[in-house]
């Protein structure tokens, strides 16, 4: 991540400081918002809205700028800054830079984006914590860039017919997929190879989910199939084992097919065309809570205590605890609403449905669990069946062949910037939404799964393929390029010197011959005068 600094950064004032959440409130002098709190040229903190003048020996003596005050104050500034701003302010002196880089908030800022890291490098030497944060939190922004460049295409055969779930567990390098033809198989992520796959399964496999510890399958049977992890074996899953062993189990409540599945810490999610939901402990494996809905159940997607789904055309948010509904969007699609995804922070939702587009919303939580309508793309001419989204790309897949991949922190900045209140800002972030960044396509079938891991884009479809899309080298390719590009350039500039140079050079030849032809013709006539004046001479 490229941080931009100021080219003149004059002194570095506090303007305004609000308390609130987000950390949005406080800004700079060159902005156009009237701070609600100021430093006077005497140190003296002046509100603008009460007027009242607090002189500067009673809140902090001789103070003139943001330099002068406690770090620990300075510090608890920077808790109201975004990553970019705090880069900006790092910028303006050492002290500063100090403060910002070794900030806990970059701790907060990875975390709210992209989760717990995968792998965590020891700290080294001297290295605090802080800053450890910090270099994770921009290399992997500087990493966010890779799905705008260039890809290779890595497609893995071994299913027989349609494959209609995919599941990427990045933490292992490794990608779960399933469908028609009853069987679930395991990839390597990085390699492209089959590691191992299980017995038939007895019916279509729709869903597949996995995390470090457990691997669940299910389907039209309406059974949940499921593997534990065994920390001997280097993949994790031994899917070839009978199922008398205490490694696998299946689980028969649901009363029609099992559309999506879903794993936290302690519990897993399964939804069903039963029109339910059921929420189970993962160690026990009983089913704690029934969500009813009024429809087929599409999708669904845990955070915390609370879990989204999709039914039939609507959006739902429930409070797992206590069973009851916290917010719906009715009509969310025009036809089902199939796709769903959410972010890390559980405030984001992102919906995909039968008329092709996708709807983007966010999560209120005030006095009233409120959930709003923020941005629409429509990228598809035809049903989104897949999303997954890992900050900040939003991917989609649709039956008409074609990949969107969307990048959505422009948005995001807009609506942080936004009243959360005003019904207008909301509908003017809708209708000014950019198109997708990317599309990828070039297939003529249904695609039904997507997901993203490990700067790779895995789907699948109607072909019995599974296709990988792997950015890994992205970054560094384009760095090649532009070396390539840059070198081309200084070949380019050092033959048109070259050329000016020898152009030069034939000039001044030219101009040499010139003069040269002239001097001797000059010399001919006053040769040709001497001779006739002598015969002149003679003659008299």
């Amino acid at each position: 991540m490229a941080f931009e600094c100021q080219k003149s950064i004059e002194s570095l004032r506090i303007c305004s400081i609000e308390p609130s959440k987000n950390r949005d409130n406080l800004t700079l002098e060159s902005e156009k918002i009237k701070p609600l709190y100021k430093l006077d040229a005497k140190g003296g903190i002046v509100n603008s809205k009460c007027e009242e003048l607090l002189t500067g020996n009673e809140v902090l003596p001789g103070c003139q700028s943001i330099t002068e005050l406690p770090p620990v104050l300075i510090s608890e500034i920077f808790n109201l800054l975004e990553p970019k701003e705090l880069g900006i302010v790092s910028c303006a002196c050492t002290l500063l830079y100090q403060i910002a880089s070794e900030h806990h908030v970059w701790k907060e800022f990875y975390c709210e984006r992209w989760g717990q890291p995968i792998l965590q490098a020891p700290f080294g030497a001297g290295l605090s914590d802080g800053k450890l944060w910090k270099e994770l939190f921009v290399e992997r922004e500087f990493r966010s860039k890779t799905f705008m460049g260039r890809y290779t295409i890595d497609m893995l055969y071994g299913h027989t017919e349609d494959v209609r779930a995919v599941f990427v567990l990045a933490s292992k390098k490794l990608v779960f997929t399933s469908g028609y033809d009853q069987i679930v198989r395991m990839w390597d992520l990085e390699e492209g190879l089959s590691i191992a796959s299980s017995e038939p399964l007895g019916c279509t496999i729709r869903a597949v989910a996995a995390d470090s510890r457990l691997l669940v399958a299910g389907g039209t049977g309406g059974f949940i199939h499921g593997w534990k992890a065994n920390e001997e074996n280097p993949h994790l899953f031994d899917l070839r084992a009978s199922q008398s062993e205490e490694m696998q189990f299946q689980v028969w409540e649901h009363g029609g097919p099992i559309t999506c599945l879903a794993l936290d810490f302690n519990r897993m999610y399964s939804g069903s065309w039963d029109m339910s939901i059921r929420v189970w402990d993962r160690s026990s494996l009983e089913c704690l809570k029934v969500l009813i809905h009024s429809d087929w159940v599409w999708n669904l997607a845990p955070h915390d205590t609370t879990v989204a789904s999709t039914a039939g055309s609507d959006l739902y948010v429930w409070d797992t605890n206590s069973g009851s509904k916290l917010a719906i969007i009715g009509n969310a699609h025009a036809g089902y609403t199939y796709s769903l995804a959410r972010s890390h922070t559980g405030k984001l939702l992102f919906t995909g449905g039968e008329d092709g587009a996708i709807h983007m919303f966010e999560i209120f939580e005030n006095v009233t669990y409120h959930v709003r309508r923020v941005a629409t793309w429509i990228p598809h001419l035809s049903a989104v069946y897949s999303l997954a989204f890992e900050f900040p790309w939003l991917v989609s897949a649709s039956s008409d062949g074609k990949l969107s991949l969307i990048d959505v922190r422009k948005l995001l900045r807009t609506n942080r910037n936004s009243a959360l209140n005003s019904s207008s800002k909301a509908v003017n972030l809708v209708d000014n939404v950019e198109p997708p960044q990317r599309m990828l396509h070039g297939f003529g079938s249904n695609l039904f799964a997507v997901d993203v891991g490990s700067n790779r884009i895995v789907c699948t479809g109607e072909e019995g393929l599974v296709r990988i899309w792997n950015f890994s080298q992205a970054l560094e390719n384009e760095q090649r390029v532009q070396a390539l590009r840059g070198l081309r350039l200084e070949n380019r500039m050092r033959r048109r010197n070259r050329q000016l140079e020898t152009n030069d050079k034939g000039r001044r030849g030219n101009q040499c011959s010139f003069t040269e032809n002239k001097n001797q013709l000059d010399g001919h006539r006053n040769s040709w005068n001497n001779r006739r004046k002598m015969v002149w001479k003679v003659k008299a």
